[in-house]
């Protein structure tokens, strides 16, 4: 399902609590559930999610329906950090738009390819981005969640404009 009424803009300062949520959804929705217990607790004593808003929200854009923050990209360079839509509104086209928005951008700013990360028991993160062109450059163990998990290293070739 799409909704014309979806607006993507750059994050605001009044959004970090929405965007915080949307990193916490996301977690127990698709991370949660691969980690040790260990993971968990660590994710959890660190509030990872307040940090990197902290850190980086101001660089996120944001799509919006309704008045509601319900997804987030955030990209430096040629590397998109992070995509996420919270589960309530997977399927309705804001993670097409925010990575439409994230290429056309990087594109913009010179490079012919765009890098990204997921790990291998994301099928569905898989799906989508091969869908957009991208394909497997590279897999390593994923250190970030001490749980051995394997991260890809996912490409997709920018046409030029």
């Amino acid at each position: 399902m799409t909704d014309a009424h979806l607006h993507i803009r750059p994050a605001l300062h009044a959004d970090s609590t929405a965007l915080i949520a949307i990193l916490h959804d996301t977690f127990e929705s698709t991370w949660r559930p691969q980690l040790t217990p260990a993971a968990v607790a660590a994710y959890r004593q660190d509030n990872r999610p307040a940090a990197y808003v902290a850190e980086r929200g101001h660089l996120f854009h944001v799509a919006e329906r309704a008045g509601t923050v319900i997804g987030l990209v955030d990209w430096q360079d040629d590397f998109v950090n992070a995509l996420h839509v919270h589960s309530a509104h997977a399927r309705s086209g804001a993670g097409t738009a925010l990575m439409d928005l994230a290429e056309a951008e990087i594109a913009r700013a010179g490079f012919s390819a765009v890098r990204l990360e997921t790990d291998t028991f994301n099928t569905r993160s898989q799906a989508f981005y091969a869908a957009r062109g991208y394909i497997e450059k590279d897999r390593y163990p994923d250190l970030e969640w001490n749980s051995n998990l394997t991260t890809l290293l996912l490409e997709k070739i920018l046409r030029r404009a």
